[in-house]
């Protein structure tokens, strides 16, 4: 088996670029999947980082992923914008679907974008960061087109996607806030990179295929399959729904009706909502509370084992940090997976190799 390897950001950014192209993307294309791909893995959201590239470049084969799409505007009223993502690179429709929400709500104060037919858009709090380098506030709800994963409250078989909620809120001068957590007790990838890895999971993450308790990620990557269950129990399961509802229905796309279809792409359906705090007339009066929770939030004594109470996005950035110096760990199976994605498309493991040497 090949070496557990640490890998500089610019230099995997490359090989997800290098692979994005041999699979037909123009450059603009292969740099904003490489770059949001790498992102998730310097802010330690692995299970949407480059560990995806190999299940993209299956899609691409099979017809569900089409490359060098770009959004297609369904409706515009200025307020309201419905758009059809054509089964393309998630990365290209979240990027242009953020930029054009964001010029509407800067003109009218804001902007509900209803996104369908994506492909896999990656991690949600990428699209918050892009409404907040805006000054906007965002809210996001998605749901998931694909093998249905995780399992209703309640319920002892899988219904639905992990169903991402996701918040972005500037700050002036200081980090955001950017509260993102899919709906599942883990995201699906973070099952796969514990599979790759060959570590358990926690008590109380999944069920196996009969519906059972049980630590074995295998029962989230290899049939017969079992499901995540809902974090927060009815609490998240419901907000779940609420995702599947206005993330693949009010959207204008479609929501999980039955098993998996057995192709490898991703689909997803997202509703945004983004809203520019001084057309509200509410700007100065947010960043003045916004400093006055924070302070107050973050001022609570550690508890025994907490260097200190953090807000949503700080564990991002310092992972972050901590990976720019260091580099991005990428265990073996991942790495070959990598390897075979290059291949898939022609690229070779030599070039690849050469790459990040």
């Amino acid at each position: 088996m090949a070496e557990y390897r640490t890998i500089k950001a610019q230099k995997l950014t490359d090989v997800i670029y290098a692979i994005a192209k041999a699979g037909g993307s123009t450059d603009r294309e292969a740099e904003l999947v490489s770059t949001n791909l790498v992102e998730a893995n310097l802010k330690g959201h692995d299970s949407h980082g480059v560990g995806m590239i190999p299940r993209y470049a299956e899609a691409v084969s099979e017809g569900g992923l089409a490359v060098n799409q770009h959004v297609k505007i369904v409706m515009d009223t200025g307020p309201l914008l419905t758009l059809d993502g054509l089964t393309g690179y998630g990365q290209v429709m979240g990027h242009e679907a953020m930029e054009l929400g964001a010029e509407r709500a800067k003109r009218n104060g804001v902007c509900v974008v209803g996104l369908s037919n994506s492909h896999h858009i990656g991690r949600i709090g990428h699209w918050a960061e892009q409404c907040i380098d805006h000054g906007l506030v965002s809210i996001h709800f998605v749901n998931v087109i694909s093998r249905p994963i995780v399992a209703p409250w309640g319920g002892s078989d899988a219904r639905h996607g992990t169903n991402p909620f996701c918040v972005g809120i500037p700050r002036k001068g200081k980090e955001p806030i950017v509260l993102d957590f899919a709906t599942s007790k883990i995201a699906q990838g973070k099952t796969r990179v514990a599979h790759n890895k060959g570590v358990e999971l926690e008590p109380g993450t999944i069920i196996d295929n009969e519906g059972k308790p049980t630590t074995n990620p295998r029962y989230t990557v290899i049939a017969p399959h079992g499901a995540i269950l809902p974090f927060g129990e009815h609490k998240g399961s419901g907000l779940a729904l609420v995702c599947e509802i206005l993330g693949g229905a009010l959207s204008g796309g479609e929501v999980v009706k039955g098993p998996a279809d057995g192709k490898r792409r991703v689909l997803n359906g997202m509703l945004s909502i983004i809203i520019d705090p001084n057309k509200l007339g509410t700007g100065e009066n947010l960043a003045r509370e916004v400093e006055s929770f924070v302070a107050w939030h973050t001022g609570s004594p550690p508890a025994p084992g907490v260097d200190k109470v953090k807000i949503a996005g700080d564990p991002e950035r310092e992972t972050k940090t901590k990976r720019l110096a260091e580099g991005i760990p990428i265990d073996p199976n991942t790495w070959q997976e990598i390897l075979d994605a290059g291949k898939r498309f022609g690229l070779d493991q030599a070039a690849i190799e050469k790459i990040v040497s």
